[in-house]
Parts: structure tokens; C-alpha cells; sequence
């Protein structure tokens, strides 16, 4: 809080007072909680200007092309530190000593395993099925299996039910993909790390020994790290919202995936392939790209741009070196990565689409690791989940640790003023 103020001149021209509050980084915020002393609110659809919280975890600067977790930048993240170290940061604040981060890694790893009557829930599930409503079924379902964590008034309940989700959701998301294409569970382990188990979870079979290659796990490391926290993005608020009425961490996470499912949201590498798919060959991509330029078509090269960062998204930078680390070691020949790279040159070279800093994004990247390493689209939006958990988490923790308030936001009525009611019904 600051001694700024803001004046605000209603109809009568009576005035109103509201404070200017200041956070350590961004822009300053109109403090208008007292408006609804006066009969007036606020009207905002999407929440666009308007802070719904007070945080510590994530800072997102997007015309400077800036995103910080607790104040590490995250290209010096993804670059120089691994997931589960990611992961403690996030949910405490500072980086850990080595003692504390093996600590938090054997805890981690230690909890993995689901409970085996879990695995029966799959069953009840079509094989067809999408993989993110299973994801979203089972996660919400283990409130009914670990009873002991669920008072959300607690702390220790609440670092608990953290672990838990951490832990679980890898299991969880591999056994989503297994089921999907007929394949028996494959279990964790704990002599890997957490992306490599995931991979072999997802990739091993009883049939014979499945080695993790260190460079796709490295991959799907930083995957993991760039998707963890966005700051107060759809699916967030939506875990915030959920839990400002004290419902269980578990209810509240697979409200958060719900969300993410959402094609606006968690679905924007998953259109990437698509689109991919529709332009099928480098010979067709002037067309597309023509397209792309018309006003008047409505073709959009997804995977370009983002609503946030109106500079290059800092994410992209380690995904695109990521990718090309990928691509090298598989040695792949596939029309629609050839598409994708062809695509890629000409959106950091063409004055359209760098005037308009159409910049490939963390979606248009992860998109073509992910399929280069066999992972079909319907898993995307899964693992994109699963990296984000930590940060769904974080919030969650944080908004209880700081004292919560429901979520009540008020609207705009504009249906019918009050009318007599008659009824069609027989007297």
C-alpha cells in the first residue's frame, strides 16, 4: 500500500476516495473494495484489469517479454535447474540447500504409487475416451481415498495433499495413455528422475527393457519447468476460485484441469498439430501462409503470437533450442515437422509476421517435441496438466496460508425487470 490515491467523481458530483496499491514489480492497482459503500462495481468481463488476488509466486511482464517464479527468471530455470527444484521454489519461496532439495525430491519420488483400487477406475472409462475427462475423473476421485488430508484447515494436511498430487499425477497421466491405446500399467520407479519415470511409465511394456534417453528427458524436463506456473491464468483462478470455498485440494485440482481442457486454454498445442495436419506439406505452406495474411479468411496459424506476451515469449526461447536438440537425436524424417520448421523460418523472417511479433510460442514448440517423441495430440493438454499441478498447488497454498475470501464476483444484470407470473398450468 501507498499514500497515492485516486479520485473517483460520481453523476452528483460527489467524490470518492480509493487507494493506489503497489506491488514490488508491474503496474499499480486501484484499490476499489470500498465502491460497494457508494451502490457502485466495478464491470470487467474477463477480469482483464482487474487483480483478483494479492501473490508472491509469478510475475509476468508481456510487453517486456518477462516471466519470473519467486523472482528466477525462467530461462535461467529451464536452463540450469530441473523440475522438482522448480517445484520447491514455487511452493516455498526460495531455492533449496541440497539437503532440503533431496529431502523434497525423496518425499516426491517416495509417494508415486496410487492407491491399487484407483487403477479399477480406469475400467469404468470407454477406451475412447479422452484422456483429459479421465484425468480429471480420477484426480478428483482420490478425495474418496486419502481421507487423511482433506482438512484444508490444517497445514500439515495441507503439505500433504501437495505431495500427494505432485507425486501422483505422473502415475496418474502415464496410466490415462496405457489405458487409452490397451496396454497393461506400468509402475513407478524410484531410481529415476521424475521425467524419466514418467517416460518410462509411458513408453515400457513387461515385454522387454525400456531405457530413457537422456536427451528426450531432458525434453520433457524443461516441458515440465516452462508449463509449471502462468501466474493468474484461467485454469488458476478457476483451482482459487474452487478452493475460496474450502473445498478439498483434490476437488480443486481437477476443477483446474477442467479448465486448462479448455480449448482457449491448455488445448493451444494440441491445435498446433492440427493446423499441421491441415497444411500436411511444405509445398502447401504458401498458401496457408497467404491465408494467414487475408483479413478476410479465417484461417490463423496457431502456435504464433500470444495474448500475453506482446514480445517474444521467454518460454520459447529454451523450448525452440529444446526442440531442435530433439529433432537432432531422433533424426527424424516426418512431413509435418519439416512443415513446422519450414513455418518457423518464415515467422522469424517475414517483416508480417515480425512487425507483428507473430513469434512462435511455447505451444508451437512443445507441440512438435511432443510428437516427435510418439506422444499422440490427446495427450498434450494431460501433460500440460501435470506440469502445471505444482503451480495450481502453489496458489492453493498460498491463498490458504494468507487467509482466503470466497469468490464472489457481482455482475450486470441486464434480463427483465420484476413481472406478474401467470400460469399455463391446468387449475
Amino acid at each position: 500500500m501507498t499514500d497515492k490515491k485516486v479520485t473517483l467523481t460520481l453523476q452528483n458530483n460527489a467524490s470518492v476516495e480509493l487507494d493506489v496499491m503497489q506491488g514490488t514489480l508491474g503496474q499499480d492497482v486501484v484499490d476499489v473494495r470500498t465502491l460497494g459503500n457508494h451502490g457502485l462495481f466495478t464491470f470487467d468481463p474477463g477480469f482483464t484489469s482487474t487483480a483478483s488476488c494479492e501473490s508472491k509466486i509469478t510475475f509476468i511482464d508481456g510487453d517486456e517479454g518477462i516471466l519470473l517464479h519467486r523472482g528466477f527468471p525462467i530461462s535461467e530455470l529451464a536452463t540450469h535447474s530441473n523440475y522438482l527444484e522448480v517445484c520447491y521454489i514455487l511452493l516455498n519461496g526460495e531455492a533449496p540447500t541440497q539437503a532440503q532439495f533431496e529431502e523434497f525430491r525423496t518425499t516426491v519420488t517416495r509417494h508415486t504409487m496410487i492407491h491399487e483400487q484407483i487403477t479399477r477406475l480406469f475400467h469404468g472409462f470407454r477406451r475412447d475416451s479422452h484422456p483429459m475427462a479421465v484425468m480429471c475423473g480420477v484426480t478428483g476421485a482420490l478425495a474418496a481415498f486419502y481421507h487423511d488430508s482433506l482438512d484444508v484447515n490444517i497445514e500439515r494436511h495441507r503439505e500433504i495433499a501437495a505431495f500427494r498430487l505432485l507425486s501422483k499425477m505422473p502415475t496418474m497421466a502415464a496410466m490415462c495413455y496405457k489405458y487409452s491405446i490397451g496396454q497393461p500399467f506400468v509402475y513407478p520407479r524410484n531410481d529415476l528422475s521424475y521425467a524419466g519415470n514418467f517416460l518410462h511409465m509411458m513408453f515400457a511394456t513387461p515385454c522387454e527393457e525400456y531405457k530413457v534417453n537422456p536427451v528426450l528427458e531432458r525434453a520433457m524436463d524443461r516441458i515440465l519447468i516452462l508449463h509449471a506456473d502462468h501466474e493468474q491464468n484461467a485454469s488458476t483462478s478457476t483451482v482459487r476460485t474452487a478452493g475460496s470455498s474450502g473445498a478439498n485440494p483434490f476437488a480443486c485440482i481437477a476443477a483446474g484441469i477442467a479448465s486448462l481442457w479448455g480449448p482457449a486454454h491448455g488445448g493451444a498445442n494440441e491445435a498446433t498439430l492440427r493446423m499441421l495436419e491441415e497444411i500436411s506439406t511444405v509445398e502447401h505452406i504458401p498458401e496457408f501462409v497467404k491465408r494467414a495474411k487475408d483479413k478476410n479468411d479465417s484461417f490463423r496459424l496457431m502456435g504464433f503470437g500470444h495474448r500475453v506476451y506482446k514480445n517474444y515469449d521467454p518460454r520459447a526461447t529454451v523450448m525452440r533450442d529444446t526442440c531442435h536438440e530433439v529433432l537432432n537425436e531422433l533424426g527424424m524424417k516426418d512431413d509435418l515437422l519439416e512443415v513446422a520448421m519450414e513455418l518457423e523460418h518464415i515467422a522469424l523472417n517475414d517483416p508480417y509476421f515480425i512487425e507483428r511479433k507473430l513469434y512462435p510460442n511455447v505451444d508451437f514448440y512443445s507441440g512438435i517435441i511432443l510428437k516427435a517423441m510418439g506422444i499422440p495430440s490427446s495427450m498434450f493438454t494431460v501433460i500440460f496438466a501435470m506440469a502445471r499441478t505444482v503451480g495450481w498447488i502453489a496458489h492453493w497454498k498460498e491463498m490458504h496460508d494468507e487467509g482466503m475470501k470466497i469468490a464472489r464476483p457481482r455482475q450486470l444484470y441486464t434480463g427483465y425487470t420484476e413481472r406478474p407470473f401467470t400460469s399455463a398450468l391446468k387449475k
